[in-house]
């Protein structure tokens, strides 16, 4: 959603801008935009839980793309559901700078934003967390997640108006699955665009990685359905782009390239 004002909601920037996290890098706790004064962009992602896989698949895209954000002047800011070893867990596998990571653990920045909190069927006699992990599990079959599942398969079949994700020469590791070069998905199914089960293999490896160190990525469950938002400002703090998640793997407006919002 490309946005210039929205009515009867608060001012996001001005939220963000008294906001004061704990921040990843050095465990203290900071104002979240402390040093972007001097931005020409500002990127503030609002992620779940660090064990999302929304959040894992988001900051690859950013790494794959940090020559050409650098270029631009993006400054980015992120803050998500967790504490700091969740954070630090986070950052050591994907790449993400812990300076630009803040910790909110009972997901108040999201309440004040009016973020999607999921779905939230309140199940007799069950505890928080096991209604929360319910709710999960009706969300990843496209209940209360518009989009979902169209997602899940698309990691399957491929996507043409996708990139190439996996170069010829990477070779994949991390998986239940024996290591593969990227020229596999060459073989199956041509280059230059997302090949079949390309994104799949990448989303595989970010699950065993996750279910490998859950209660570190995930030391409260309760969030567990909780979605993000994702708030592009300009210099001036004015909102020129906006996209709150609606459900699981719906993190961008246009999932082909995450991060096509940036450049228009």
């Amino acid at each position: 959603m490309n946005t210039q004002t929205r009515s009867n909601f608060p001012d996001i920037y001005s939220i963000l801008s008294q906001t004061q996290r704990l921040r990843v890098s050095d465990g203290e706790i900071k104002p979240v935009l402390d040093g972007c004064s001097n931005s020409s962009k500002l990127l503030v992602l609002i992620w779940s839980q660090l064990g999302d896989f929304d959040n894992l698949e988001y900051a690859w895209w950013l790494q794959r793309e940090k020559e050409q954000i650098e270029a631009r002047g993006i400054t980015i800011r992120a803050i998500a559901i967790g504490n700091r070893n969740s954070g630090v867990k986070f950052c050591e596998y994907t790449g993400f700078p812990q300076e630009w990571l803040f910790m909110d653990t009972r997901a108040e920045i999201h309440a004040f934003l009016g973020l999607y909190r999921g779905l939230s069927i309140q199940f007799p006699i069950l505890s928080t967390s096991q209604k929360a992990w319910l709710n999960l599990m009706l969300m990843c079959a496209g209940i209360g997640s518009p989009g979902t599942l169209k997602e899940v398969f698309r990691g399957y079949k491929g996507d043409k108006k996708a990139p190439q994700l996996i170069a010829d020469e990477e070779v994949v590791k991390g998986t239940p699955l024996p290591s593969m070069k990227g020229s596999f998905f060459k073989a199956a199914g041509g280059k230059g665009f997302q090949r079949p089960f390309e994104l799949a293999t990448l989303r595989l490896r970010n699950m065993t990685e996750v279910l490998s160190n859950w209660n570190t990525y995930v030391p409260d469950s309760s969030y567990l359905t909780q979605r993000g938002g994702t708030f592009l400002f300009d210099s001036e703090g004015k909102l020129i782009y906006e996209h709150c998640d609606r459900g699981i793997l719906g993190f961008a407006e246009n999932m082909s390239n995450p991060l096509s919002f940036l450049y228009k």
